[in-house]
């Protein structure tokens, strides 16, 4: 399987796991947008859970090359709620039980900020909506 082989499946995965995806450019960094299905202040932990076990999944089945994940969550097109990322790293010490999965969920929520400039980490909020 070839490298680009690898990730073309990348999209139809995220959309598996329900995620929207509005674009992707699936280089590293993968440039992921999607639009959210819960459009309030803040972005939805589960929905960055679902993102993020896509890609593992895919991972653990050797069938994408971890890279660096930046995310960008809109409520419409052009409507930014926020970010997030989660380097390659954090993904190769998940799938090589470096790190637990609320590691692994804690690193990348501490990442998220709001459009309101707002910084809206809260490792326990990863309680149930781990990766």
């Amino acid at each position: 399987m070839t490298g680009d082989e690898r990730t073309t499946e990348v999209e139809p995965a995220l959309r598996s796991y329900g995620v929207s995806v509005e674009s992707i450019d699936e280089g590293d960094p993968l440039d992921l947008t999607y639009m959210t299905a819960f459009p309030g202040r803040e972005v939805h932990h589960g929905e960055i859970g679902r993102a993020l076990n896509a890609l593992i999944d895919r991972a653990e089945a050797d069938a994408w090359d971890p890279v660096r994940v930046e995310a960008t969550v809109v409520r419409s097109p052009g409507d930014v709620l926020g970010t997030w990322h989660a380097e390659a790293a954090w993904f190769e010490a998940l799938i090589g039980y470096e790190i637990s999965e609320t590691e692994f969920s804690t690193r990348v929520l501490e990442t998220l900020t709001h459009e309101n400039g707002d910084d809206q980490s809260r490792p326990e909020a990863a309680s149930g909506d781990e990766a």
